[in-house]
């Protein structure tokens, strides 16, 4: 199964709105069994910035949204390469009274998600009133 440019992006919304929902298996759900994802901030709870397959996924997001109980994220706007499946979500993250802008690369084969990364940019302005109008 391949995703089509719609499908990848609506994904991106659903992505979003799972987060947003605190669901850690509805982010899941498309994640392939050995799935690797790669994060400067997972190190601080796995030691390590790589987290592999699916069961550490789990474990992983749910203590990373037990330190953040009110993560929050909102969409910039997507880029889906439909020939290679890859997504691109570009969002800002708002926790502990900061919003900082992120992206996240996700890649699929045979309609599940086997890398994911993530990358995080500077603090954005303190009035996040305005994240939309100094997003790049």
């Amino acid at each position: 199964m391949r995703y089509d440019r719609d499908a990848l992006m609506a994904h991106a919304e659903g992505w979003i709105a799972a987060w947003n929902a605190h669901d850690v298996e509805a982010v899941l759900k498309v994640w392939a069994e050995d799935g690797v994802f790669t994060s400067p901030a997972a190190a601080s709870l796995t030691g390590s910035a790589q987290v592999r397959g699916k069961s550490a996924l789990r474990d992983y997001w749910g203590a990373a949204l037990a330190c953040v109980p009110d993560l929050r994220f909102e969409l910039i706007g997507a880029f889906a390469d439909e020939p290679s499946q890859v997504l691109i979500v570009h969002y800002v993250s708002y926790t502990a009274g900061r919003a900082v802008r992120a992206a996240e690369i996700l890649v699929f084969e045979q309609g599940a998600q086997v890398r994911g990364e993530a990358f995080y940019g500077a603090v954005v302005i303190a009035d996040t009133s305005l994240v939309r109008e100094t997003a790049i």
